[in-house]
């Protein structure tokens, strides 16, 4: 008990020490050279900002949360669906897998009007754009796994006389659990940024809005302590996502090497 303890201290407390020494960093040079509010809020106003709007932060964080979730579980579904027709055919790999590509070279800032005019405005757009951010990493991740697959163990199952369903299923699904969970780690970090471009574009309206358009409509008043707080808001949201899929993840890992061995045994 006393060693878990010990491991646990080892990872929290140096992150909470460095976090404790930049907000003393960040409130003594805000003070000493007497930086504007509106340029650089110090820490005490954020966190006076974030306990006046804290309902509004918590509605908009609950939105961002919605449409990021939506896009990721959405470019994780179709993802992995693409990566297993690449795995399958070739030809329709190198046909379809040059224009996955754009989705990852082309600016979405760019596009995200487009999108908007496309899917309307509010939750639907917010989610297209998150979605199309986000399903680059599983697509790669995904035809990499399914197709990185040992030679031997390919001509073992084919000496077993194992069908290509069986192959996909027992060999190359297993074999692609750690790249996914790797694409899943990327992209789950990436919907929360598609969300919030998302919502930059398209909003939700003046009754409820996510943190995208949150920050841009504070930023316009110059509230920057509010800006900042919502900024704050968003990157609490990614690292919660990421510690979850992180930790379905490992899950994930733990019954795929049980299911590899398994595998090899049974065919």
């Amino acid at each position: 008990m006393k060693r878990t303890l010990a491991d646990t201290a080892a990872l929290v407390v140096p992150p909470l020490v460095f976090f404790a020494l930049a907000v003393g960093l960040w409130q003594a040079v805000t003070t000493i050279w007497e930086i504007p509010a509106y340029l650089v809020p110090s820490p005490a106003r954020v966190w006076n900002a974030a306990r006046e709007h804290g309902a509004e932060l918590l509605s908009a964080t609950g939105l961002t949360a919605g449409g990021a979730t939506a896009g990721f579980a959405l470019s994780l579904l179709a993802g992995t669906a693409l990566g297993l027709v690449f795995s399958q055919s070739k030809i329709i790999e190198r046909s379809m897998y040059p224009y996955a590509i754009f989705l990852q070279t082309v600016p979405i800032v760019a596009i995200a009007p487009l999108v908007v005019m496309w899917f309307g405005n509010g939750f639907g757009g917010v989610i297209a754009v998150a979605f199309i951010l986000s399903l680059f990493p599983i697509i790669t991740n995904a035809t990499a796994g399914l197709t990185s697959v040992d030679p031997q163990l390919i001509e073992l199952f084919e000496v077993c006389n194992a069908s290509r369903w069986q192959t996909l299923w027992k060999l190359r699904v297993p074999n692609a659990v750690p790249h996914l969970v790797t694409g899943a780690k990327i992209s789950c970090g990436l919907s929360v940024i598609g969300a919030i471009v998302g919502e930059i574009s398209a909003g939700f309206g003046t009754q409820s809005f996510g943190l995208g358009y949150l920050i841009t409509m504070t930023s316009g008043k110059l509230d920057t302590a509010y800006a900042f707080a919502a900024v704050i808001a968003s990157t609490l949201l990614s690292i919660v996502i990421f510690a979850t899929v992180t930790t379905l993840g490992a899950a994930a890992l733990g019954r795929w090497r049980g299911g590899a061995r398994r595998a090899t045994t049974s065919t």
